[in-house]
């Protein structure tokens, strides 16, 4: 994986790219938005870690041009503005995730490896697995061509069960993309939002599709 840090404060900015190198990565580094866009433009980059506040060229709008023209690469804010308004813009720009300042490197590494997971972008909108389908543009479910009425949460369990079908999906997994910060592993919360989801297949299909794989988590598959 090849990730780029563009992060004004030369000193944080060198901590994790060490941080990161020291995991694996391959990390380049940059303390301005000029800079950072004259590398996007011809290097290719798996995540940009992005710090909104940089000298020349401010992070929104390196954010901003990058997606004139790439959906895919991933970008992490990493941003002191930690108001609710600065991440929904964030994000809203095309931001895959946000951090705000200060933060610990362990922290930041996770996100980083939940990123690196994900896929960004999605070559087919209707999402298949036996009788089951999931369109992620409509986020419409169906079970054999008959609509499924989910809630918001079985919504989100259903989408990443199926983009990472063929592998076993932890709760602490579930947690990082569906749920938000505050709901912790053994919240109970997410057991009884996978148990209504599981009862509305089975209904629907005649068959539950997800299946518990001990130690590892949740798994769908098309009932073979």
């Amino acid at each position: 994986m090849r990730l780029l840090v563009i992060e004004d404060e030369r000193d944080l900015c060198e901590d994790i790219a060490k941080k990161l190198r020291l995991s694996g990565y391959e990390a380049d580094t940059c303390v301005d938005g000029e800079a950072a866009l004259e590398l996007l433009a011809v290097e290719k980059y798996d995540l940009v870690l992005l710090d909104l506040n940089l000298p020349k060229v401010d992070g929104m709008t390196v954010l901003r041009t990058l997606r004139e023209h790439d959906q895919e690469t991933g970008v992490l804010i990493l941003s002191a503005r930690s108001e609710i308004s600065d991440k929904v813009d964030g994000l809203d720009a095309g931001a895959n995730d946000y951090l705000s300042k200060p933060f610990h490197l362990e922290e930041l590494e996770a996100r980083v490896r939940s990123l690196t997971r994900r896929r960004f972008v999605q070559q087919d909108v209707c999402l298949r697995c036996g009788g089951l389908t999931f369109d992620t543009r409509s986020r419409a479910a169906a079970a054999n061509g008959q609509a499924l009425s989910l809630t918001r949460k079985e919504s989100g369990i259903l989408e990443y069960l199926l983009l990472n079908r063929g592998r076993p999906v932890s709760q602490e997994e579930l947690i990082e993309h569906v749920w938000d910060s505050s709901v912790d592993s053994f919240s109970n919360s997410i057991r009884v939002h996978i148990s209504t989801l599981r009862k509305k297949l089975r209904a629907a299909l005649g068959y539950d599709p997800i299946r518990n794989k001990i130690g590892q988590g949740y798994e769908i598959g098309a009932g073979e």
